[in-house]
């Protein structure tokens, strides 16, 4: 079985300064900045054959490219057990349309629809039991982050590999945008 996601890579001259957010906080399992991504669709565990489903479905969805802005940090979970760390994407249509056509590429691959709400965001951290002082001192000290639109030009198919150190993810197959206004 594989476990797979659709993401957007984060440039590698962008992963220094998100990395320079990772710290200070005691229970943080930092993600590693190689692994840096936004998340458009989680799909989870697939077969080879569904995977190669994916794969043409994705193949055939046409989006046009666009500019991302980081923007912001935050945390999922509650005030007082915080999950995970995050760094926020500025509001952008353009992500918001290639994360429906990928949903809809994904179901009709025979894929479950995502009901849940998109939430676009890098994961800096995952936390086990992480002061809650020390998270929201976090939150406010990085607040102001903010870093210099990218172009997102493709998107890509990751395989997620657990271990005990964590997640390694690997892209699989790469998925070219179209020009912007193109």
């Amino acid at each position: 079985m594989l476990r797979l996601f659709v993401a957007i890579a984060i440039p590698a001259a962008l992963r220094p300064r998100l990395s320079l957010l990772q710290g200070g906080v005691p229970g943080a399992r930092w993600t590693n900045p190689a692994d840096f991504h936004l998340t458009l669709r989680f799909i989870g565990e697939v077969d080879t054959l569904e995977a190669e489903e994916i794969d043409e479905a994705l193949h055939a969805l046409a989006a046009p490219g666009f500019s991302l802005a980081l923007d912001g940090v935050g945390q999922f979970g509650t005030k007082r057990a915080a999950s995970t760390l995050w760094a926020g994407v500025a509001a952008e249509p353009a992500l918001q349309f290639l994360h429906a056509k990928v949903d809809r590429a994904l179901v009709a691959a025979g894929q479950p629809p995502d009901d849940r709400a998109y939430a676009p965001h890098v994961t800096l951290a995952r936390l086990r039991q992480a002061p809650a002082e020390r998270v929201e001192r976090w939150l406010l000290e990085h607040a102001p982050f903010r870093a210099e639109p990218f172009p997102v030009d493709a998107f890509h198919l990751y395989q997620s590999h657990v271990g005990r150190e964590g997640a390694v993810y690997e892209i699989l197959e790469s998925y070219p945008l179209a020009p912007p206004n193109g």
